[in-house]
């Protein structure tokens, strides 16, 4: 093949648990362009909060909890960096196991573990029915500018879709 067995080496290929809006096949397909496939995980000794001013979720870890979502399989680097892109500087990429299913995955843990903001339970059927259709266009917008010198971090973006003092189902 070559020389350098980095460079020559296929793609890795990643494994991510996902537990909050990239539930939605929806998002993902806004982001990676497809919808790979995926299997039903949960992730012991994590707790879902939800963030005020956010509609979106935090995981960190919890003794005695569990995070059900779902593993996206066959990820690759460039998607793995989209992804790292979209979860913005709010979230640390870590590896963890779905004990159960045995597999190895990527998550992203929220960054700010003593966050007073973080509160109760995330609800995602709740969060389908009241702002996927926004999450959609933030996505897109999002996606628009991510090759753009300029662009704006997810965080920004996000905050001129769904502006902080908007509390409406943040209750």
């Amino acid at each position: 093949m070559g020389s350098s067995p980095v460079l020559q080496n296929p793609q890795s290929l990643h494994n991510v648990f996902v537990y909050g809006s990239l539930l939605a096949d929806e998002v993902v397909r806004v982001l990676l362009k497809r919808v790979p496939e995926s299997s039903p995980a949960a992730l012991d000794g994590y707790h879902r909060f939800s963030i005020k001013g956010r509609v979106y979720p935090a995981i960190l870890p919890v003794e005695n909890k569990k995070v059900t979502g779902k593993v996206l399989k066959h990820i690759t680097d460039p998607e793995l960096d989209i992804l790292d892109a979209f979860e913005d500087v709010e979230y640390e990429r870590r590896s963890v196991e779905d004990k159960s299913e045995k597999i190895k995955a990527h998550t992203y843990v929220w960054e700010n573990k003593n966050d007073p903001n973080l509160y109760g339970e995330w609800d995602f059927e709740e969060w389908k029915q009241v702002h996927l259709n926004d999450f959609l266009r933030m996505s897109s917008n999002f996606m628009e500018e991510l090759d753009l010198p300029d662009s704006r971090t997810r965080v920004v973006t996000y905050e001129s879709f769904f502006q902080a003092g908007d509390e409406k189902s943040m209750a």
